[in-house]
């Protein structure tokens, strides 16, 4: 027989619940910080009761294989809108990791302690900045928001449209390549001006060692160029949120 009363509105919390944990413990920021499982839980539980207003389900086999299959759904939609924000957050340090190649901070590594890996300097400091961009451009208004949306045209019980995700998906990772040299692609621009003005002096000066003399000039230039770029342009690095949540949008209607 189906569920109802008290049972019914508590199972359907829980479920609510089990979608927000696969996208909420799975998906940066909570996901690369350092916070506690029981903070993290908490706040899922409380999100929960606050999305899970007005959603109902109901299932002709109330039993324990039949809650787990509903629960395992449920999560695994979450974690399938949770890949989309990795791949947002991953724009950054795909930008990063061209400045460091090209400014030579690729021989060096650093300790990030938000994916407890070594990486190098810039990279570092881009998934760092990942995070503050994605709070200061009220990306995560946005993402309770799609979460709103995928409750609503996709009840708790049913499976998000798995060819529609596919395809926003898919775009997200051909996006990330292009979002990524966005952010940087001044930069970029201008260090590859210095690498043409030092090969015309290698050309001209032999004598001069410009392996040497290139490592600082480039050092100074590229930081100087990044400073002035992230502090004139802040469109590139939301927008890579903007094109995450688009496509949701589009997916999930």
């Amino acid at each position: 027989m189906a569920v109802t009363g008290v049972h019914e509105g508590l199972l359907s919390y829980l479920l609510v619940s089990m979608r927000l944990a696969g996208l909420l413990l799975l998906a940066p920021p909570l996901a690369s910080m350092a916070v506690p499982g029981m903070v993290r839980m908490a706040f899922v539980l409380v999100l929960g009761a606050v999305l899970w207003q007005g959603q109902s389900v109901q299932i002709a086999d109330p039993g324990l294989p039949a809650l787990l299959l509903l629960s395992m759904r449920e999560f695994a939609n979450g974690a399938l809108m949770a890949l989309g924000v990795h791949l947002a957050f991953a724009a950054f340090g795909m930008g990063a990791r061209l400045l460091d190649v090209q400014m030579g901070f690729g021989m060096g590594q650093v300790f990030d302690p938000m994916t407890r890996t070594l990486m190098p300097v810039l990279t570092a400091a881009f998934v760092l900045l990942a995070p503050v961009v994605f709070l200061l451009s009220d990306s995560h208004h946005l993402l309770l928001r799609a979460v709103a949306l995928s409750l609503e045209h996709f009840p708790i019980g049913t499976a998000l449209p798995a060819d529609a995700m596919a395809q926003a998906i898919v775009r997200q990772v051909q996006a990330l390549f292009s979002l990524g040299l966005a952010m940087v692609a001044p930069v970029v621009f201008c260090l590859v001006l210095i690498e043409f003005a030092l090969g015309v002096v290698a050309r001209n000066l032999p004598q001069m060692n410009v392996f040497v003399l290139g490592i600082p000039v480039k050092l100074l230039a590229g930081l100087l160029a990044l400073s002035a770029w992230m502090a004139a342009a802040s469109s590139p690095f939301t927008r890579v949120f903007d094109v995450l949540f688009r496509g949701w949008e589009a997916a999930l209607r």
